[in-house]
């Protein structure tokens, strides 16, 4: 990485559409210079985009506000990092093996044709692999987890293979590419991208879960020996508990007001005693707590499913996602697993610039854009240069108003359709000081 480059991601599940950009520098920081969100998208269901239409325009008035902020204009958003996540996720083991001629040096070509091999292994017609893991190789009869350099004529790789059902991907890109016009540069998977940013190889070493709790979804991911060992999405997540609490006669953006503001994931005794808008407390703390110890006898549950015990994770349980918010969460789960259980963070080396953003909220986001960064030399933003800029008047001079007008560069083919090119006009007619009023923002 020889210079600064920009880039851009969005993720989309239940409870929000967040998409940020950032700033990659040569040293390998990276500075979230703007984000914009928009909560409670109904549109999407456990993760898998169920109205294209509705969820198209809600992701084009957040990418419309984020195009608009300082740090940005007049670069134009070209492309996105999408990250993945849903109920459909999970890991499935397979084994890939190849014969070699004596003394084969292990090398970068046979490594890749390995890992093409267990991309393309044949699983249920009901999923597809969007990525392969490499748990350990066997090169010969000796075990390695880094066989590159290493001599034999025979090599065996055991794979996780990262699963989902197949309309998670093509509704993401039909929503982002076709309706709004704005490419999809790379997929990433959530889970995984956000392990390598806030765990450490130590933990990941000594064996420790990533637990990341959403509106409807949890993950969970087991790390052990260096390297992932299990991957699972719960149909489980804090709505469950949201929507228990409506059974009491309240809408659900109350019931959700009531279960952060009130609600603890323990059971407290003062909980009894109190009364509030004709609610009893009581009744509340029931609900949220026999929901709580459900999802969490759930998650523990996944220690048997990838054959480890308590003792087989030291580093303990790291937690992110919405759903941790409730009072008492980790608490709960501290008391349920004899495991240290705490926050996850964003490494000193990804800076929040954004004012209005906070780390719990663009942690999986910023996840997925230092992944796309560090994974490829992508530029996500594209500056209008002076051939993008329209002439006007005689001898192709620019009319002096103190602004220049640009139009997005042609190198987008999709650039003039879909709601993202008319954005783009506006844009355009913004920087030119023309058509004052905002209303057609969309239109």
């Amino acid at each position: 990485m020889n210079e600064e480059r920009y880039v851009a991601a969005i993720e989309i599940s239940s409870s929000k559409i967040i998409a940020s950009v950032g700033k990659m520098h040569a040293d390998g920081r990276l500075d979230i210079i703007a984000t914009e969100q928009e909560r409670g998208v109904e549109s999407v269901r456990y993760g898998i985009i169920q109205n294209l239409e509705e969820t198209s325009m809600r992701i084009t008035r957040v990418l419309d506000r984020l195009q608009l902020k300082p740090a940005i204009a007049p670069r134009v958003i070209s492309s996105v990092f999408v990250g993945l996540s849903g109920r459909s996720l999970r890991s499935i083991r397979t084994e890939v093996e190849l014969s070699l001629p004596d003394d084969t040096e292990i090398n970068d070509p046979i490594l890749k044709q390995m890992h093409d091999q267990a991309m393309n292994t044949a699983i249920d017609s009901s999923l597809e692999v969007v990525d392969a893991i490499p748990r350990v190789y066997y090169v010969g009869k000796s075990e390695t987890r880094s066989p590159k350099g290493a001599v034999g004529n025979h090599i065996r790789a055991v794979f996780d293979l990262i699963v989902c059902r197949p309309e998670l991907r093509r509704n993401l890109t039909r929503t982002l590419d076709d309706k709004i016009g704005i490419s999809v540069c790379g997929f990433v998977v959530t889970a995984l991208s956000t392990a390598q940013v806030i765990l450490t190889s130590e933990q990941k070493r000594l064996g420790c879960m990533l637990l990341d709790m959403g509106a409807e979804t949890t993950t969970v991911s087991i790390y052990k020996d260096g390297g992932l060992r299990y991957f699972a999405t719960l149909p489980l997540g804090g709505r469950n508990i949201t929507r228990d609490i409506t059974s009491l006669n309240v809408l659900e953006e109350r019931a959700e007001e009531i279960k952060i503001t009130m609600g603890n994931a323990v059971a407290r005794d003062t909980a009894s005693t109190l009364n509030m808008n004709g609610i009893r407390m009581a009744d509340v703390s029931n609900l949220i707590v026999a929901r709580s110890e459900e999802i969490v006898a759930n998650i523990i549950e996944q220690l048997k499913y990838a054959g480890m015990k308590d003792k087989d994770l030291p580093a303990g349980i790291v937690c992110i996602g919405g759903g941790m918010r409730l009072n008492g969460m980790i608490e709960l789960l501290e008391r349920q697993i004899d495991l240290p259980v705490r926050k996850g963070m964003l490494p000193n080396y990804i800076r929040i610039d954004d004012l209005k953003a906070t780390s719990a909220e663009v942690l999986q986001v910023a996840s997925v854009l230092y992944s796309g960064a560090v994974d490829t030399d992508i530029q996500c933003l594209e500056t209008p240069g002076a051939q993008d800029l329209p002439v006007t008047g005689e001898g192709n001079e620019t009319e002096d108003n103190g602004e220049q007008e640009y139009q997005r560069p042609a190198k987008r083919k999709k650039s003039g359709g879909g709601m993202w090119g008319k954005f783009h006009k506006r844009i355009s007619e913004i920087f030119s000081g023309e058509g004052e009023d905002d209303s057609d923002l969309l239109e």
